[in-house]
């Protein structure tokens, strides 16, 4: 604090000084030139402030993994009613593996499970929203399925669809 106190004083001396050694007219133009200093940065600073570019609000993403088939149909329905729920707000991506795969093929049985709805009203009710529905390709193989069996909407799982389906984080719900 005493530095900055002697700081201030030695700044207002040599100003003494200096109006001292300066007729009225220097001593105009050089409050002149202040002035136009500080209005110059004012200025600035509010233009970059009305020159800003908004900020987007982006929305986070749910990436949600199946595993199981008709051999559990809670640990399935469960996940489609969350994927259904959220993607009124958030972006969703459905990826369905292992037994999963062949619950999304033309010729898949629909499920049904206490206090859910059925298999095929959240499935078409994820695609009617637009959500992306992605089996993987080798399960499909292992399955027996093919990708011309899939129900229409349905794609088979590449590498960009898990990461280009939202721009905020990917929050990963794993059945």
């Amino acid at each position: 604090m005493f530095i900055i106190g002697f700081m201030a004083w030695l700044d207002l001396l040599i100003l003494k000084k200096l109006l001292k050694s300066l007729d009225m007219k220097s001593l105009f133009i050089s409050i002149l030139v202040v002035f136009s200093c500080i209005s110059c940065q004012t200025s600035h600073e509010n233009l970059e402030e009305e020159t800003a570019l908004p900020v987007e609000d982006v929305s986070d993403g749910i990436f949600i993994h199946i595993t199981e088939g008709y051999d559990d149909a809670h640990r399935v329905l469960m996940p489609l009613k969350m994927a259904y729920l959220m993607a009124d707000e958030k972006d969703v991506l459905v990826y369905l593996d292992i037994q999963a795969v062949e619950l999304v093929m033309n010729d898949s049985e629909d499920m049904e499970y206490k206090n859910f709805e059925s298999l095929k009203f959240y499935l078409q009710g994820l695609l009617d929203k637009g959500v992306g529905i992605y089996p993987c390709p080798t399960c499909m193989e292992a399955a027996g399925c093919k990708p011309e069996d899939l129900m229409v909407g349905v794609q088979t799982a590449h590498k960009d669809a898990f990461f280009n389906f939202t721009k905020g984080r990917i929050i990963t719900l794993d059945y």
